[in-house]
């Protein structure tokens, strides 16, 4: 480790209160406390805060366990659209909220940020069946309220961990399916242990060939909980993360290859060979190095502190640390070894295998305190976070050269970046009670601090006039935000209605400033984004209806826009606009038709608009024109689903259909790079029994894409100009048709 972490802890934290008795010394008071104990933290919105926001169940969360990602069981929440690399929901996915990437999306598990600080990315992978471990999650949209780690460009995922329980218990589960899709998972609990203990483990390995050729997925993870529970304080210890490993399958495939090699074909690996086993079109022979292959180990630590001084004070404080180490395994044919600068040599090509490589550790706390009366809610609190993270490069191997003449490291670059943040948010019911009336003003005052440091030379070879050198790189950047937030929520017997205004910033991540060079004209850096969010919603509440419409107007500054390049890694190249807008419609209902059956469906209909959007790219071929309002990439102006939801007797079943409209890989809406509409159904079968011992055993089956519809959840594209002529690239993640997944889970 080449820092020391040291933890400053500014101010101290906790979630609002969930009890309204007083605190028993007894033990049977105690016990009925961590029976009813829900892990909140100052991250999530409570029902009158003034956010658009939805809540998963807890029996959602358990059907999306079998072995797919998250992004599955969020994908249920409206303007939230999953995609996948591998084509079945386990490896690469992630998720998009009103047409924002992952990078925008703040995600936080006990109230610590889980984005990664350089890249603003969620890696779901990197935390292998995390969707087992957790108690609720909420999704918010907007900017939601004030949270730790970067910004809430389009929402935010809450999530805490399922919380620990007083009586000795486990479970026992096992999937397989489809491309031999596998998971093994076991889970125990001590139970409350000399009246205060209590110990929790899982333990999990997911597998999976993949939809896609070679596309398979090996991922092994744990999740450790240890907790002290007394009267007034409770003291918990968690470690969680695990081991993955993955083929490389990012760089997706053309239109003409999937109608020539078929919809699971991707190049990744291949390289040419005289006696190779697979034939090209062109009579070619290729093979695939079979180590083409992303790994990465993850190790998230955490240790809460909560204490209860009485019903209207509480304290919270988390000191968390995470450590990771990952590399790439990458075949080159026909590299150009001038590129890589170990080797010293100029004018050879020769195949290659090389090892991208990174360690990164991340430690800081957060904390709040928390005072609860009876009209008057107030948190105070605030998070500090150092990160810091060497990348470099290694050649294992090259043809025709020993290991001697490969050694050393072909790039070498170092960041560091300190993250830091104040606030205060103050629920006020200003009126109650009188005729079933309720009125809550809410405000929330954040300032953020960051440094963003990154020094030494990337991998990316710059050719120029004078032969081909690394990319130095030299940043060195501190943002000053301040995150405002206020709004009213007024309640009247089933009748809810809010409004709330938001400013919120966020800085760019490593790519936007490393890889700005492929795409703009000048050497700028890329700007922090600003967003002013408005929020207008309304909902009806009775025991067997619920509706609720939610209109919403994002404007933004600089907002950094996807230019539908990726780099070396897969990372989008965003590029700023001056202004632009997204505003939308989401639409909610649900019908409790009978005790066994609920209908329940959501759409998003917006537009998502540059205004005069001027082509700044330089090798786009209407570069410096003014292009007028232009749709921004990624955004579908429509998304919808319907669920049907039944449970009769043990039974249950759960129909999902989503529609996601046309979106576009870039931003001068241009045909050839653009992702289809599509309309995917996916059901989900269960059957619980209870055995004379006592045990639940539950038995369920996963049938997704029923209907086997050929689609594309992803993509990227760009156009280029070459020899006066124009060219339009574009690549495509491809989904299976109807696949399934069995499961059987024993709960004791």
């Amino acid at each position: 480790m080449k820092r020391i972490f040291c933890f400053i802890l500014l101010s101290l934290s906790l979630c609002p209160t969930l009890w309204a008795e007083g605190v028993s010394s007894d033990q049977d008071s105690l016990r009925n406390y961590l029976i009813d104990v829900i892990e909140v933290t100052t991250t999530d919105a409570k029902r009158t805060t003034p956010v658009a926001q939805d809540n998963l169940s807890k029996e959602s969360i358990v059907r999306s366990s079998y072995g797919t990602d998250m992004p599955t069981a969020l994908s249920l929440t409206p303007s939230i659209i999953a995609t996948n690399e591998t084509g079945i929901g386990i490896g690469a996915t992630a998720i998009r909220l009103r047409g924002t990437d992952a990078t925008r999306i703040n995600v936080t598990i006990n109230g610590v940020a889980m984005n990664n600080p350089d890249s603003h990315s969620m890696y779901w992978y990197d935390t292998p069946d995390l969707i087992s471990s957790v108690g609720s999650v909420q999704v918010q949209r907007g900017a939601g309220v004030s949270t730790n780690g970067t910004g809430a460009f389009g929402g935010s995922v809450s999530m805490t961990t399922d919380a620990l329980t007083t009586e000795f218990c486990g479970s026992a589960s096992l999937s397989y399916g489809s491309y031999n899709t596998n998971k093994q998972a076991l889970h125990i609990s001590s139970g409350l242990m000399r009246d205060h203990w209590v110990v929790d483990a899982r333990l999990t390995h997911i597998g999976s060939d993949g939809y896609i050729e070679r596309g398979a997925t090996d991922l092994k993870s744990y999740m450790l909980q240890a907790g002290y529970y007394g009267a007034s304080t409770k003291v918990k210890f968690l470690s969680f993360g695990g081991v993955a490993k993955t083929y490389l399958t990012y760089n997706g495939v053309s239109r003409g290859d999937m109608e020539r090699y078929g919809r699971r074909y991707h190049d990744s690996g291949q390289y040419v060979t005289s006696d190779g086993p697979f034939v090209l079109e062109d009579g070619t022979h290729v093979d695939y190095y079979d180590d083409q292959t992303d790994n990465y180990l993850q190790l998230n630590n955490q240790l809460v502190v909560n204490h209860r001084f009485n019903n209207k004070w509480q304290l919270n404080a988390t000191l968390f640390y995470t450590y990771g180490y990952g590399y790439y395994n990458q075949y080159r044919d026909d590299a150009s070894l001038e590129e890589y600068k170990n080797l010293g040599m100029a004018g050879v090509e020769a195949d290659l295998i090389r090892h991208k490589m990174m360690l990164n550790h991340l430690g800081g706390v957060n904390g709040a305190a928390t005072y609860n009366s009876s009209n008057l809610d107030l948190t105070f609190g605030g998070s500090w976070s150092y990160y810091t993270c060497p990348h470099w490069g290694e050649i294992s191997w090259v043809d025709g050269l020993s290991s001697d003449d490969v050694a050393g490291r072909w790039y070498d670059n170092d960041v560091a970046k300190q993250d830091a943040n104040i606030f205060a948010r103050a629920d006020w019911t200003a009126l109650k009670g009188i005729m079933d009336n309720e009125l809550h003003l809410f405000g929330d005052l954040q300032y953020r601090y960051v440094h963003y440091k990154a020094w030494g030379t990337n991998d990316n070879a710059i050719w120029g006039d004078e032969g081909v050198y690394m990319q130095p790189i030299n940043v060195d950047q501190r943002y000053n935000f301040f995150n405002p937030r206020v709004g009213i929520s007024y309640i009247h017997h089933r009748h809810n209605i809010f409004g709330s205004a938001a400013v919120a910033h966020r800085e760019p991540t490593r790519s936007d400033f490393t890889d700005r060079y492929m795409f703009a004209s000048d050497d700028s850096y890329p700007k922090p984004e600003r967003l002013i969010d408005f929020e207008l919603g309304y909902t009806y509440t009775a025991p067997r209806v619920s509706a609720g419409v939610n209109l919403y107007y994002m404007l933004y500054h600089n907002q950094l826009v996807a230019t539908g390049m990726v780099n070396d890694g897969d990372d989008a190249l965003n590029t700023n606009v001056d202004k632009s807008y997204r505003r939308g419609v989401e639409l909610m209902a649900s019908w409790r038709t009978t005790k066994w059956l609920t209908l329940s469906a959501n759409a998003t209909l917006s537009e998502n608009k540059i205004c005069d959007y001027v082509d700044e790219l330089k090798n786009s071929p209407t570069f410096g024109q003014n292009l007028g309002d232009m749709t921004i990439s990624y955004s579908p102006s429509v998304i919808g689903s319907f669920i049907a939801d039944f449970h009769v007797k043990g039974f249950s079943a759960m129909w999902h259909t989503q529609y996601v409209g046309k979106q576009y890989f870039t931003n001068n809406e241009v045909e050839a790079l653009s992702l289809d509409a599509y309309c995917v159904t996916n059901l989900n079968l269960g059957y619980t029994l209870i055995t004379k011992q006592g045990a639940e055993v539950r038995f369920g089956l996963a049938v997704n894409n029923l209907f086997s519809t050929l689609y594309e959840s992803n993509g990227y594209g760009y156009s280029y100009m070459w020899d006066g002529e124009r060219y339009d690239e574009a690549f495509y993640f491809p989904q299976a048709p109807i696949n399934c997944l069995a499961n059987v889970t024993v709960n004791f």
